[in-house]
């Protein structure tokens, strides 16, 4: 037998007495500093609960699941969270990309017969219209779960979306020349629903990667990248192919269908998925024990504000991303004119190449490479998100002309090559330094909270659009009359 052992003489009761003794009688122990011999404790002796020790409850799938961790083959449930991460921001790129649809044909002079102010001051009405539901009902859904569990708020919201883009094709399908304002305000009562739904369905989606490791979260980040570069990309294209504005329209909306569609029965594959299923299984049983140890009555209640704490540094920084991005994206860059006017863009494709192709093609490569390299950590993230507020003067600097705007803020950066180089450095930080924010919001608390965590986190984002939205209104402003 391995160790050094003495002996001492038993004293003890039978049962005791044919344990461990030598011939002579004697009991054996281990020698003073020597490791004791220790047996492996039954099943029994573990601690769990006594269910878990009957297997109550527990399905031979979800045992084979606990003993055989399964791996995310093909990257299928990555792939599926960036498509729904695509359709969560969809409606929002679709209808400012579609401006030209809206402003220079449906509510224009030429096809109404009339001069309205409904054109003029159409993206401003969309922004509230658009933007004050989902903050509303992002903030609202992590305390308050509108129609049930994840599942029942996902599907849900995506059919609500659904019908809301088959009746805008059926809007573009009509001939609404004779009724500009009744146009108008129906548009934007259903950009009021649509974004309701949106807000719901966007936190739910969030919420949802929360509960996988953190790179399914930047999956998320990188398909709200992408959307906007997939809109921009189908717009351009159904300018071009269709032979007007109506026919593009309805090409470029039925396409959002389609995307629409499209996560709606990719979420109904994910409960099928062993990985997904696992990760979800290894969320309730920690769900499920902390309801234990915490349980108030026999209903377990969210710490909220703990949750937030621990998060907000995290919350905090995604706001500030997206405030800087949304003060300058879309309103100030796509007003920025070319210097040059031997430049290599042509000035009819200058704001859409180099604005909006620009900016969420960098965006969706800064998304990209933050799932693959996280850095800086989690305490000095801070760092390059404040740095980010310089790229507020360097635009208000470049060629920046507003409408109906007499600008006397000199002009300080007159090169196009430099301009774009601001705008391609401004894209990818927003897309990698959001992507990194989000994901690490879920890593700030337990894993019981990281769903709820995730939910804050896109509550922050689209607080972060709202207010940079509304701080881009002051722009024009600013360049008519600060001088220096």
């Amino acid at each position: 037998m391995a160790g050094t052992y003495t002996k001492k003489e038993f004293g003890a009761g039978p049962e005791e007495q044919t344990l461990l003794k030598d011939s002579n009688g004697t009991r054996i122990v281990p020698s003073k500093g020597s490791e004791p011999v220790r047996l492996s404790p039954g099943w029994e002796g573990t601690g769990r609960p006594d269910d878990e020790l009957n297997f109550k409850g527990v399905t031979m799938d979800q045992a084979d699941l606990e003993l055989n961790p399964p791996r995310d083959r093909l990257n299928l449930v990555f792939f599926i969270l960036i498509l729904h991460g695509i359709g969560a921001l969809m409606p929002w790129n679709m209808f400012i990309t579609a401006k030209n649809y809206f402003v220079s044909y449906k509510l224009s002079k030429e096809y109404t017969g009339v001069d309205t102010n409904y054109a003029t001051n159409f993206l401003a009405y969309l922004g509230f219209a658009a933007q004050i539901p989902n903050l509303l009902f992002n903030w609202l859904n992590i305390f308050i779960q509108f129609g049930g569990n994840l599942t029942t708020r996902i599907v849900w919201s995506i059919f609500v979306l659904v019908l809301i883009f088959v009746f805008t094709v059926i809007l573009a399908m009509t001939d609404s020349s004779g009724w500009p304002g009744v146009f108008f305000w129906v548009t934007m009562v259903s950009v009021v629903i649509l974004n309701t739904a949106n807000g719901i369905y966007q936190n739910s989606v969030f919420g949802m990667a929360a509960k996988l490791p953190s790179k399914y979260t930047g999956a998320v980040i990188l398909g709200s990248n992408i959307s906007g570069t997939f809109t921009a990309i189908i717009n351009f294209l159904a300018e071009i192919m269709a032979p007007n504005a109506r026919t593009a329209a309805i090409y470029y909306f039925i396409t959002a269908l389609f995307i629409l569609l499209a996560c709606f029965d990719t979420y109904f594959a994910l409960p099928i998925n062993r990985f997904y299923r696992y990760h979800e299984l290894l969320h309730q049983k920690d769900l499920n024990k902390r309801q234990l140890e915490n349980s108030s009555g026999g209903k377990y209640k969210p710490a909220y504000w703990t949750v937030f704490k621990a998060c907000f540094p995290q919350c905090f920084n995604t706001f500030l991303i997206f405030f800087v991005t949304l003060a300058l994206f879309p309103a100030v860059h796509s007003d920025i004119r070319s210097s040059d006017e031997n430049f290599v863009i042509p000035s009819e494709y200058y704001s859409s190449i180099m604005c909006f192709l620009t900016f969420n093609i960098t965006a969706m490569l800064g998304s990209l490479v933050a799932s693959l390299v996280q850095w800086p950590s989690k305490k000095y993230l801070v760092i390059p998100v404040v740095l980010r507020f310089a790229f507020i003067p360097l635009f208000l600097f470049c060629n920046y002309l507003p409408a109906q705007t007499d600008r006397i803020l000199p002009i300080l950066i007159k090169n196009d090559w430099i301009f774009w180089v601001i705008a391609i450095t401004m894209g990818f930080s927003s897309g990698y330094l959001s992507s990194l924010s989000m994901m690490y919001c879920s890593r700030m608390v337990d894993s019981q909270y990281a769903s709820t965590a995730g939910m804050f986190g896109a509550a922050s984002l689209i607080t972060g659009i709202f207010t940079g939205i509304l701080f881009s209104m002051v722009m024009p402003f600013l360049v008519s009359n600060v001088t220096f």
